[in-house]
């Protein structure tokens, strides 16, 4: 008996030391945690574009659909699971199923590579430092990098289409000369670039010491950073409307053109902007509900996130194009033109637009401000949650005093040096490589495909809605259960295939074409998290013992210790009932 004694009291100790998960202090603390996370820069630089490209204001409607059939289904669903059964990423499916865990580690792989996103950052305080100068370095062409191409364009300037055709603006060679120093392709590595090496280090530090803590310092950090880009948002609204021709640019953001409807690749990339934008199918839901208390409403929250969300992106739209609008006045050229998305429109065509309007410092300031807070938050949260998603994993391990903090260290450090050869002369190749293949939409919806199968089917919509109801007091609308079982699956089916069918090679600003040992570097890595799915069934199917039926029953099957819908506690207490009256006769 002594030894069992003895590992009774190690094993006491060894929980002891177990530090609690934590909870948010507030309502408002989650609230402006996940708003700081779903809203970033996919609603500033890319929905706008998206919008214009595919039809004006018609484009709102394969947009809806796509909310309504996949996005708040798929945002309830991450949020209410992390809630339910307060673990990560990847814990979270152990418990509901461990059938469907390489959902959780596909998730959390895509997030790795999604740390190729604090490039964005740097390059943006890069952006910020300059701003401060006397004259903005993107607004002129008597600068070192500059070429004899650069041309600085304007109404009161007039020379032949020849030479505008040939012309490059000071905004495009200072982003190619000055920030990128970029190469002749990706095998050209070249010399790192030591003032972005810099940036890259500030914005590394900060993201540490926001998430150090876990929800002790990053529900702090959000109530200026979930909160203050919407303020500079609005004063570049409000200073937007208020150029000439602004008014040009709002109607080419929304003019309807109803034939795009017919477009395929319209509703694509309408689907593709709700994935990207809803942060689904990643874990970084599930995490942030995981903080939450069991009888939080997050069936209300959805709602009031998801109209955040979509509203911002709208929003966005009309302070982007109005800016737009005026520098294609300004220049005499048609908006299509001018108009850009991703880093070009960040770091190009808004610089570009931003110096010719009168205080261009104030505004650059204000614009690469609000670029940076709208990204920083994103980025913390999914470094949350990585870090969190793991340590739920080996909580002996990782959730002892300082081994958090620690781990999470060397987990910055590690991520730090693989993006060594994105401040490099081609590291513009890498980050888009990266970006195209490892973060793309084919990866996110086959996750998608599976985690509402799984949940529809094999742990149950309606078991679902019971928990749901349970934590909430709310039954959720007879819509969700259509979505979970039906519509969700479908359209990730769907999408799925059309992205196999219609992937594209990748191109650099339409003239680089990669070599073939990147574009089987870009298939492994989009293949890397897709077949972690397939494979941990695999796994767990071939560890599990009994026959194949028995195996497959354990495996999905949620684990017993999940606390009871009080439906599912009244059904268990008829079911003991029953059979105690049957013992009993």
């Amino acid at each position: 008996e002594r030894p069992g004694r003895a590992e009774e009291v190690l094993h006491e100790e060894m929980e002891s030391k177990i530090e609690d998960r934590g909870h948010w202090k507030s309502k408002t603390d989650f609230l402006l945690a996940v708003a700081g996370n779903v809203v970033g820069l996919g609603n500033v630089w890319r929905f706008p574009y998206l919008c214009y490209k595919n039809g004006g204001g018609v484009f709102l409607v394969p947009y809806l659909v796509f909310v309504v059939t996949c996005g708040i289904p798929l945002f309830l669903l991450e949020t209410a699971m992390g809630q339910y059964t307060q673990e990560g990423g990847i814990t979270c499916w152990h418990r509901i199923c461990p059938l469907a865990e390489g959902i959780g580690y596909a998730g959390q792989l895509i997030q790795f590579y999604g740390m190729c996103y604090m490039m964005i950052l740097a390059w943006a305080l890069f952006y910020l430092a300059f701003s401060f100068s006397s004259e903005l370095p993107w607004a002129s062409c008597g600068n070192t990098w500059n070429t004899d191409d650069c041309n600085v364009v304007g109404k009161n300037q007039t020379f032949n289409w020849t030479q505008q055709a040939n012309s490059t603006s000071p905004a495009t060679e200072f982003w190619e000369h000055r920030v990128l120093s970029i190469s002749k392709g990706i095998d050209d590595v070249g010399n790192i670039h030591w003032e972005i090496l810099l940036c890259l280090t500030v914005v590394w530090i900060v993201c540490y010491f926001c998430v150090w803590k876990g929800v002790k310092s990053h529900g702090k950090v959000v109530y200026f950073t979930a909160t203050f880009p919407y303020l500079m948002l609005m004063v570049l609204l409000v200073r937007g409307l208020t150029l000439p021709g602004a008014l040009q640019g709002v109607v080419f953001y929304l003019y309807p053109d109803p034939e795009k409807l017919l477009d395929p690749q319209v509703w694509m990339e309408a689907g593709a902007q709700v994935f990207f934008s809803y942060s689904t199918c990643v874990g970084m839901l599930t995490v942030l509900g995981s903080y939450n208390t069991y009888n939080n409403n997050c069936y209300r929250d959805c709602f009031r996130l998801c109209i955040l969300n979509s509203s911002t992106s709208v929003i966005a739209g009309f302070a982007v194009f109005s800016v737009l609008g005026f520098m294609a006045h300004e220049h005499g050229k048609p908006i299509e033109e001018v108009a850009e998305s991703g880093p070009g429109l960040a770091f190009i065509a808004y610089p570009q637009a931003v110096a010719m309007i009168p205080l261009p410092q104030l505004w650059a300031i204000c614009f690469f401000i609000m670029v940076i807070l709208l990204c920083v938050d994103t980025q913390f949260f999914a470094l949350e949650g990585i870090v969190t998603s793991l340590t739920d994993v080996f909580p002996k391990v990782l959730r002892g005093p300082k081994r958090r903090e620690i781990f999470l260290l060397f987990f910055c450090i590690f991520c730090f040096i693989c993006e060594f050869i994105m401040v490099t002369e081609g590291g513009m190749y890498w980050f888009q490589l990266i970006d195209y293949y490892a973060c793309s939409g084919a990866c996110l919806v086959f996750l998608a495909l599976f985690q509402s199968l799984t949940i529809g089917w094999i742990f149950g919509a309606e078991r679902l809605c019971e928990v749901i109801e349970d934590m909430t007091g709310s039954y959720p609308n007879v819509v969700f259960k259509i979505c979970w079982k039906y519509l969700t699956p479908l359209a990730s089916l769907v999408m799925f295939i059309y992205y196999l069918v219609e992937l594209q090679p990748l191109t650099y600003n339409r003239w680089y074409v990669y070599p073939d040992w990147a574009y089987w570097l870009g298939r492994a890595l989009s293949l890397s998290s897709i077949l972690l799915v397939p494979g941990c069934v695999l796994i767990r199917l071939g560890t599990a013992k009994g026959s194949l039926k028995e195996r497959w029953l354990h495996i999905s099957s949620p684990n017993r210790n999940l606390p009871l819908a009080q439906k599912q506690r009244s059904k268990a207490s008829e079911v003991t009932s029953a059979a105690e009256m049957e013992n009993f006769m």
